[in-house]
């Protein structure tokens, strides 16, 4: 097998990437805010996170990237041009989803979309609040780097 280093944002470190479970790497990478076009950067984060499931093998990784679908860009999008928000989100999820073809990445095992667990994202950052993981400033609720229970990346918080 070969060594893989990733960036540990919580020691802000390279650290050798170890999974918990060699035989079902579990990981759950931020996916893309469907507003617009995808650019460069969008694929930057399925390229990375592909190599590594390609390394341990599809079937030893189970990978979830979410879409968001909700977020100001597409409120302003919205706006802008008076289309209906699920438009603007569906039209824009095929771009991205043609584009990460082009990239060559396999999809995700799994794509959840934000605005199908609203509730469910209140009841983490409440939790999250109430165990000291995440505070508030100017309205925001701004998180510190912690690892994902029962997966083997690090968010990558800034």
């Amino acid at each position: 097998m070969v060594d893989i280093y990733l960036t540990n944002t919580l020691t802000r470190r390279k650290e050798k990437f170890e999974p918990i479970d060699s035989g079902n790497v579990r990981m759950y990478v931020c996916g893309p805010t469907v507003y617009d076009r995808a650019h460069l950067g969008n694929g930057k984060t399925p390229v990375a996170f592909d190599v590594l499931r390609q390394v341990y093998g599809a079937e030893h990784v189970t990978y979830v990237s979410n879409i968001t679908d909700v977020d100001d860009k597409i409120l302003n999008k919205h706006k802008e041009t008076g289309r209906p928000i699920r438009d603007i989100t569906e039209q824009t999820y095929n771009w991205y989803i043609e584009d990460m073809k082009k990239l060559n990445v396999l999809e995700p095992n799994y794509r959840p979309r934000a605005t199908d667990y609203i509730q469910e994202m209140i009841e983490i950052v409440k939790r999250l609040l109430a165990n000291g993981h995440a505070y508030e400033a100017e309205g925001h609720v701004l998180f510190l780097s912690i690892r994902c229970p029962n997966t083997d990346i690090y968010p990558v918080v800034p």
